[in-house]
């Protein structure tokens, strides 16, 4: 798949929702702060009526000084009367007051209005308090279910009109992917006709160093194609490990890339001093070590050499690869696809890149080591979680893994 369309609606419908949702959310703080204000308003006039309704009480019994004055006691609300230092002459309210000034005070989830009296009318006191518990609850509830609308809604309506976008592009990409497949079949099938007749050629009439020139460069487009097969596959077949035997493998890639290296009189030399065994994917083994010594070979001067290495590390085996050529000037950039620090030299520059999400995905490390008119070295290392079967052939050393 060239695309993954799935993949491209998902992240951009939550972008957009994002996006949107906070420019239509902003209104909505606005209106919250509005709704607890006007519920702060409500609440004083409520302490307000409160109060009046207290004053009023103790207005009638004024007209009745024998009678005993019952202090109006409410469910919502705790009141009292203080004198100037503020000091109760009688009251409900339990807790410490906020402030002894008089207005409408806020503390926490409660509420308190502070009235002056006039001088020594209502039994000596110079204030009346009252408070109440205030509660926004209902506020923020509503708040959050209009916030969950929006944010589905939005939600919906950007997965739909996204998905409707892509689909044209879907059907564009399904075609285009499927031309290339045709494409990499059609490719195959010639370049597998002119390997066998070559190697009958050989047979007959000996070696021939013009079709060993052809026979190379069927090897380094059987290397892209078999990229190109890796990229189409990548995201809809799943590569299973086995257990593979890294030296013989090594072996034979090695063996692959003799003729390619002969027509530069390029020697390929391996030196393994550890046997090892390892749970691994044949195919991203092979792509590995193929783009590698590809590149080793590629960016090699005439006349040199291309080292192999296996070795031990610890617990760890490194596979390391050693040129002599012209060194890279952005060994950072070598990995990012279509990077190419000379275009004149064949190739696309997916190389690397499919070397590296190998890598990520299977947890190995790669250190590059390179100088510009010296050549480069690329060390893989293998950890031992990978690691099946492992035999030192400097000491004898030898490790299994038992599962």
């Amino acid at each position: 798949m060239i695309v993954d369309e799935q993949g491209f609606v998902k992240k951009y419908t939550f972008i957009y929702t994002f996006i949107i949702s906070v420019i239509l959310l902003a209104p909505l703080y606005f209106y919250v702060v509005y709704r607890m204000n006007l519920q702060e308003i409500k609440k004083e006039m409520t302490l307000k009526s409160i109060q009046s309704h207290i004053i009023n009480a103790m207005d009638n019994f004024g007209n009745h000084p024998n009678d005993t004055f019952t202090f109006p006691s409410l469910t919502t609300s705790t009141s009292g009367l203080y004198k100037r230092n503020f000091s109760p002459v009688y009251t409900q309210i339990s807790s410490e007051l906020p402030s002894f000034s008089t207005g409408y005070f806020k503390s926490d989830s409660k509420r308190y209005l502070v009235t002056e009296l006039p001088h020594n009318k209502y039994f000596f006191a110079k204030y009346l308090i009252t408070e109440s518990k205030i509660s926004f609850t209902h506020v923020y509830l509503e708040a959050s279910f209009i916030a969950f609308g929006i944010i589905l809604l939005i939600l919906l309506l950007s997965f739909y009109i996204l998905n409707s976008f892509s689909r044209p592009f879907k059907r564009v990409n399904e075609k285009l992917d499927d031309f290339i497949q045709e494409s990499m079949h059609e490719i195959n099938t010639p370049l597998s006709i002119i390997n066998v007749n070559v190697d009958l050629f050989d047979e007959i009439h000996g070696k021939n160093k013009y079709f060993n020139r052809i026979k190379s460069a069927t090897k380094l487009l059987a290397t892209i194609y078999n990229d190109m097969d890796y990229l189409i596959k990548q995201n809809r077949v799943y590569y299973e490990d086995e257990i593979i035997d890294l030296n013989a493998y090594l072996q034979e890639r090695i063996f692959y890339f003799e003729l390619i290296s002969q027509l530069k009189n390029i020697t390929l030399s391996v030196e393994c001093s550890v046997a090892v065994s390892i749970m691994f994917n044949r195919t991203k083994l092979q792509r590995l070590i193929d783009n590698t010594l590809s590149n080793a070979i590629k960016y090699s001067d005439k006349n040199t050499k291309v080292e192999v290495f296996l070795r031990q590390k610890e617990e760890d085996v490194v596979l390391e690869f050693i040129d002599y050529g012209q060194g890279i000037k952005n060994p950072k950039k070598i990995l990012e696809r279509y990077y190419r620090e000379d275009s004149y030299k064949s190739g696309f520059g997916i190389g690397m890149c499919i070397v590296k999400s190998i890598i990520d995905e299977s947890d190995i490390d790669l250190d590059i080591d390179s100088e510009l008119g010296k050549g480069s070295r690329f060390s893989y290392t293998f950890n031992k979680t990978m690691i099946v079967e492992m035999t030192n052939q400097n000491n004898g050393l030898h490790l299994q893994r038992l599962d």
